[in-house]
């Protein structure tokens, strides 16, 4: 295709690779003195051999960078070029993956597949997947700040470690914009025969997503390390929460974890204003209480164990002891736990037995799951269902706060109390 492009055009298209790969994976800035009859014919040339593509602030506010491959036709790019002026800040033109899929690359480019991947052509701002155990390393290394939230990960080397002359340069990477993707298909065909989704058994498979343009500033080592986990894109769907703030919007909702800690203190501060003193020894969430990153026993019996800390450990018997809810009754040998007394309290003011069970009933099922390991020896087995297992639960034990927020909201002591952000929508996952 090359052998058939005219001189000129063949000409532009060389010094559009050289601008390529000679810097940050920038385009060809066509402005001023090079937007004359003769490149424009040439980029238009180009364009209508699938060589190169055009990205104007149509596109991306900073041209400099493309962020994804042309969302635009052939025909709309030409337009543009036809109608550009000297005068206009004007466009990039930037090789395509078919005019960077031969050819020698660099030495720098050489056992780095995410570098080699951008200077084939990739876009800076296009997802790649990865199974989401390559995140276990970071997060079991002490060199590493982990940051998980609902939706994403921050990851990268400590101050101390990367100050540290005896820690390998290899070890000193960071990224920053990961995210969580998720793989419904299986799911979503299942739930189409089983109306009430906690009802399959069926796989929703946990994914990471991480830009081309941050994977390859990776160290060639970790490059390596991250390619070996990477799975093809079909079927995966980018975190729409992740995704939009990626792209500048403001989240409309929240995941399971962020309610959680927000639900926790709202029930310390309600219950505080009635009882005069707190509920909860602590609303902070543990560092380590997350998504699972692998689906086996043993991350699962972490999580109980994370989960049980600021749910029936966490209450006070204290506060219950200022409720006036009763240790024990004439027929029990030992004092109530957390969660009786729990349903103790809701029963003395007001609640139905029948409500009252139904909103410990999670906090049961945490406990329950959390003393199963603590009595037993356990073998670590593999187990599919464990993303949505681990969805269903967070989801009623949140289901359970929210209503015992409202019951406690009700108090006259209450009244002039208000939710902080009423409308936010509550993502399961």
């Amino acid at each position: 295709m090359e052998s058939q492009l005219s001189e000129i055009a063949s000409e532009l298209l060389n010094k559009v690779r050289q601008k390529y790969l000679e810097s940050d994976f920038n385009g060809l800035h066509l402005f001023g003195e090079f937007v004359v009859p003769q490149i424009i014919t040439a980029s238009i040339e180009l364009l209508e051999a699938g060589l190169v593509e055009v990205v104007s602030s149509q596109d991306f506010l900073n041209i400099h960078i493309r962020p994804w491959h042309s969302r635009r036709t052939v025909q709309a790019q030409i337009d543009e070029l036809t109608e550009l002026d000297p005068n206009d800040y004007g466009v990039c033109l930037y090789p395509t993956e078919l005019a960077m899929k031969h050819g020698p690359l660099p030495e720098r480019f050489e056992n780095a597949p995410f570098l080699t991947a951008m200077a084939r052509g990739k876009a800076t701002l296009q997802p790649a997947y990865f199974s989401a155990d390559v995140l276990e390393t970071y997060r079991n290394d002490a060199r590493y700040r982990f940051d998980m939230s609902d939706f994403g990960i921050n990851l990268g080397i400590s101050d101390e470690a990367y100050e540290d002359d005896e820690e390998p340069e290899k070890d000193k990477v960071s990224l920053l914009h990961l995210g969580f993707a998720y793989d419904f298909r299986e799911a979503k065909q299942q739930d189409s025969k089983t109306p009430r989704l906690q009802d399959s058994k069926t796989q929703i498979i946990r994914r990471v997503v991480a830009f081309y343009g941050d994977l390859d500033d990776l160290t060639p080592d970790h490059q390596l390390r991250w390619a070996s986990y990477q799975v093809p894109a079909e079927g995966v769907e980018p975190h729409p929460v992740w995704y939009g703030s990626q792209m500048g919007h403001w989240p409309d909702g929240m995941g399971p974890f962020a309610r959680l800690s927000q639900e926790l203190g709202y029930l310390n501060e309600l219950f505080e204003r009635i009882w005069g003193q707190p509920l909860l020894r602590t609303t902070e969430l543990p560092e380590d209480l997350g998504w699972t990153l692998r689906s086996d026993q043993r991350e699962w019996d972490h999580f109980v164990h994370q989960l049980d800390k600021v749910l029936s450990e966490n209450f006070m018997h204290s506060a219950f002891d200022a409720a006036g809810v009763p240790k024990k009754n004439d027929t029990s040998q030992h004092p109530f736990g957390t969660n009786i007394r729990f349903l103790e309290l809701m029963t003395m003011n007001h609640v139905t037995q029948e409500q009252a069970e139904w909103a410990v009933k999670p906090l049961k099922a945490v406990r329950t799951a959390r003393q199963a390991p603590a009595h037993a020896v356990r073998t670590n087995l593999t187990d599919h269902t464990l993303v949505r297992k681990q969805m269903d639960l967070l989801r009623d034990v949140n289901e359970a706060l929210i209503n015992i927020r409202q019951w406690l909201s009700s108090h006259p002591k209450n009244k002039d109390w208000e939710e902080h952000w009423p409308d936010a929508k509550d993502y399961f996952l």
